[in-house]
């Protein structure tokens, strides 16, 4: 295998393993999220700060993802 094919093949594993974790952890928050808030609707202003920071954190590991997959892409 060249060099070539090698930094493609790791670019895409980059971003198809990086891009797992945070769909699952998106996933999970807004189910969570939305459990919460059927069992207390009350609740609804404690709970969207935390979540909207929660997706916040989680969206940024596939941006990182990302961001390390175009390094090894095009470095």
């Amino acid at each position: 295998m060249d060099p070539e094919t090698a930094r493609q093949v790791a670019a895409a594993l980059a971003i198809a393993i990086g891009a797992i974790a945070p769909a699952f952890g998106l996933g999970m928050i807004g189910s969570k999220a939305m459990e919460a808030l059927g069992r207390n609707p009350e609740a609804a202003d404690q709970i969207f700060v935390p979540l909207i920071l929660s997706l916040a954190f989680t969206e940024a590991i596939g941006i990182y993802a990302l961001v390390t997959a175009l390094i090894i892409k095009f470095v």
